[in-house]
């Protein structure tokens, strides 16, 4: 019997389902789905139409959704990059898409209306948000909505850091945030998402995700040594990526930060909360 598909990826629900998984799943309903574009600086997405429910993640400005079904002020959508499926605020989205071009390579940066940086910003916007721009003037790119960016935040959106865990240390002493993916808070996995989608790769939102799609398992060795730079080390729940031979980066509620700390110390802090590592992995060499 094949195991049900999972609906933190799949957009099905009793009552409506995609119609992409017809014959998948059973539904009274379907609906093609309307594709729509983040407008606000980074919107949160619910499990639930409800705005006092946990986060599960972010969507960023630009980011592309596709939207099944608005009601009461909520829509329920799938984020086009990482497929998750949640239901976020109907009027953070325009239904005027533009494509991308570029995407913010900085910690952040802010959006202007006029190519002067003492010009009152109109928003805030992260790492990794996608942007359309139509030309450069100067030290700012005009974007196809008239708004500027400086264009030093700016990269090509197929030009891709060198370095994952190098952007990942750039979020150090960031508030730890659940459901976060921006410098304003971030979540262990949301960290992990956010740096390997700026180096140019693939990476589920949630840790147990993670676990299963990302890198090759290493011995788990009792002394913990053997690690190196880039490895990611999970728990149930939680999940951090090694500086060094012997320190974990990780966004977590201990610090209520992204902090630095020698795995060791994280490890005998979660052995005594009953939490053993569950595995450890590694990416493939670039190149």
């Amino acid at each position: 019997m094949a195991e049900p598909l999972d609906p933190r990826r799949h957009p099905y629900r009793p009552d409506l389902a995609a119609e992409a998984l017809r014959g998948r799943v059973a539904a009274p309903r379907y609906a093609a789905g309307e594709l729509r574009q983040v407008a606000h600086a980074a919107t949160p997405l619910h499990g639930r139409a409800d705005a006092l429910s946990s986060w599960t993640s972010e969507a960023l400005f630009g980011e592309l959704v596709t939207v099944y079904e608005e009601a009461e002020g909520w829509a329920w959508v799938q984020l086009q990059r990482d497929g998750y499926v949640g239901y976020l605020r109907a009027a953070a989205l325009s239904a005027e898409v533009r494509p991308a071009t570029h995407r913010v390579r900085a910690l952040g940066t802010f959006l202007y209306p006029l190519p002067d940086i003492k010009a009152p910003p109109c928003m805030q916007l992260s790492m990794n948000t996608e942007v359309a721009v139509r030309d450069l003037q100067g030290a700012f790119a005009r974007l196809d909505d008239g708004r500027f960016l400086p264009a030093h935040h700016l990269a090509v959106r197929e030009c891709h850091a060198a370095d994952f865990v190098a952007v990942a240390q750039a979020f150090l002493g960031v508030p730890y945030l659940w459901g976060g993916k921006t410098r304003l808070g971030v979540d262990c996995s949301g960290l992990l998402q956010l740096a390997l989608h700026a180096a140019g790769m693939h990476c589920p939102r949630d840790s147990d995700m993670q676990l299963a799609a990302l890198g090759t398992a290493l011995p788990l060795r009792t002394d913990l040594d053997g690690l190196a730079r880039g490895d990611m080390v999970f728990w149930s729940g939680h999940v951090g990526v090694m500086v060094d031979a012997a320190t974990l980066l990780h966004a977590n509620a201990h610090h209520m930060a992204v902090a630095l700390e020698p795995l060791r110390t994280a490890a005998d802090r979660a052995r005594h909360l009953g939490m053993a590592i569950a595995a450890v992995k590694r990416l493939p060499a670039a190149g």
